[in-house]
């Protein structure tokens, strides 16, 4: 058990280590802690060990505080595991594995994740693969338990967002297609296969049909009917903590982030009309929002279209990567459809990281489910925030930075890595990827998007919105499909703060930007800056702006 470890890491509390090899004992124990318990394959918790890992946590934060001076080098470790220690403490003590579902399903969606690209190649890696089927009933159950004990606490799920998962699970024990996310893993060694099906039949479905019992028949009737988190007891303390956490700057507040979309709408909307005015069109902002939904020349006839359109956007932008970039990342990119299990449910792209240890190539997901619900002129700004120079190349670099620990590597940040994946999406207006008019009013509507987050999140959660006021407000202001528009609204229902992460993050990138090319004038280098911006990895954006108004006053200084 944890707790083994802990024991063995507490003495090291009584020595106060002042140096920065104290620090680097510290991280290297904070990850050995997140690797140890091989027994639980996939990571779920009875009440018990939630309060072991309380502890555990508790003393790596004072053992951090013990350590008094750090080399400059790790000064960014030390912040950076100061504010994931704050964090997790805080969701420890509030309780959040007690409600563990979002609208795209939770833990259900991290299995989807874990075997949608497995490939079993040897007796070996097969008995691996059938330990985590087999793993899977008591993982259900300890959720099960845990979801109880919210009821109890007034600390649950949106009814919502467990209607949601109840059509995942549906669609999960369709005899035609529910094993095909199971199967796919084994399909190219054959002795496998039967193993597999055994295990399915006897043990991993009966637990996603007593899993779906539970869910419509003991909890679902007991959830509040309002869609935000402040209907749980505490949810407006926990979305403020929330609001800080994603934006990863102490002193912003809920009001603060929807002011500033309400200012960013305004903005935006600007734009917007005068690019649907450059097109011609001589009717009302709503009557092209409308054309855009359903004329035919926006969308795709097959998903191989779409597909084949995506992986274009994405070697067009590779072309142009050296202009703007001084290092790239080694991995390499792949465009592929989202996995069937989730696409109903799913957002119209996601990007699906690459491992160098499980030779996996980094992938940019399309959704092409329900293609009239997929625009063409939404795809180049998708393409660019998903993959290159978005996501994959921030990423991708992160896991390849040479001298960072590995601590920071696996660190992931919403406001920094979503924020640059927007601001991405900006640059590709620079680097000439909206081709026409109606791709540049895509990048808008994403821009939109987003800054519509900053209105709907805390809407929903602080401010007691209705779903469909949402959904009116989303719709009304982006030329977003109306199903991307409902999941969307879904998915913020079911994951409170993390939709703000975006817009802030990139409106900060692109305020620092703006300062360090003021102030830098003609010696301003764009490639050094995105180098600058991404050499630490993952880091808050307070951080951040230390780091660029550093690099400026050292500039200057020459």
């Amino acid at each position: 058990m944890r707790s083994v470890l802990f024991l063995l890491l507490f003495p090291l509390l009584a020595f106060g280590q002042a140096d920065s090899s104290a620090l680097q004992v510290l991280l290297a124990d904070y990850q050995a802690y997140e690797r140890y318990d091989t027994t639980n394959l996939w990571g779920s918790r009875a009440a018990g060990q939630v309060e072991e890992e309380l502890e555990a946590m508790q003393a790596f934060q004072h053992r951090l505080a013990a350590i008094t001076e750090t080399a400059d080098s790790l000064n960014i470790d030390r912040e950076l595991l100061e504010f994931v220690l704050e964090d997790r403490i805080y969701r420890l003590r509030f309780g959040t594995y007690q409600f563990p579902l979002n609208a795209e399903g939770g833990f259900l969606t991290d299995i989807v994740y874990r075997f949608g690209n497995r490939r079993v190649r040897s007796e070996g890696e097969l008995d691996r693969y059938l330990r985590e089927l087999r793993a899977i009933p008591a993982h259900f159950r300890a959720q099960q338990a845990a979801m109880q004990d919210g009821l109890a606490g007034k600390r649950t799920n949106p009814r919502l967002v467990v209607d949601r998962v109840l059509a995942l699970i549906d669609r999960t024990l369709d005899p035609e297609t529910g094993r095909l996310l199971f199967l796919q893993p084994v399909a190219d060694y054959n002795p496998g296969v039967d193993s597999v099906n055994a295990v399915l039949q006897q043990e991993v479905l009966p637990a996603y049909q007593e899993l779906r019992n539970y869910l419509e028949r003991e909890y679902l009737p007991q959830l509040p009917r309002e869609p935000g988190i402040s209907s749980i007891e505490g949810g407006k303390d926990y979305y403020r903590h929330l609001i800080r956490y994603f934006t990863t700057t102490e002193e912003m507040t809920p009001e603060e982030v929807f002011e500033t979309g309400m200012r960013e709408v305004e903005r935006i909307r600007s734009e917007m009309e005068k690019v649907m005015e450059s097109t011609g069109f001589e009717g009302s902002f709503a009557e092209f929002l409308r054309f855009l939904r359903t004329d035919a020349q926006f969308y795709a006839q097959s998903p191989a279209e779409l597909l084949e359109r995506a992986a274009w956007i994405t070697k067009r932008m590779e072309g142009k990567l050296p202009d703007y970039f001084v290092q790239l990342p080694r991995m390499p990119l792949t465009v592929s459809p989202v996995p069937a299990s989730l696409a109903p449910n799913y957002t119209g792209g996601r990007y699906s990281p690459g491992s160098y240890r499980s030779r996996r190539a980094g992938a940019f997901w399309v959704n092409t489910y329900d293609l009239p619900s997929r625009p063409f002129y939404t795809l180049p700004a998708l393409a660019l925030h998903e993959g290159v120079p978005g996501h994959h190349t921030q990423m991708m670099l992160a896991e390849e930075q040479e001298g960072q620990s590995n601590f920071r590597k696996g660190l992931y940040l919403s406001a920094f890595g979503e924020g640059w994946a927007l601001y991405c999406e900006y640059l590709g207006k620079e680097a000439g990827m909206y081709e026409t008019a109606y791709e540049d009013f895509g990048r808008l509507t994403y821009e939109m998007w987003r800054a519509c987050r900053l209105v709907v999140d805390p809407g929903i959660h602080y401010m007691g919105w209705s779903r469909e006021r949402a959904v009116t407000f989303m719709a009304e202001n982006t030329a977003l499909s109306m199903r991307e528009v409902n999941s969307e609204i879904d998915r913020y229902i079911g994951w409170p703060g993390q939709a703000v992460s975006y817009k802030m993050g990139e409106l900060t990138i692109r305020r620092l930007r703006q300062e360090a090319e003021a102030a830098l004038g003609e010696t301003f280098d764009l490639a050094e800056f995105h180098n600058l911006v991404l050499a630490n990895g993952s880091v808050t954006m307070s951080l951040l702006e230390r780091i660029v108004r550093r690099y400026v006053a050292e500039r200057t200084e020459d």
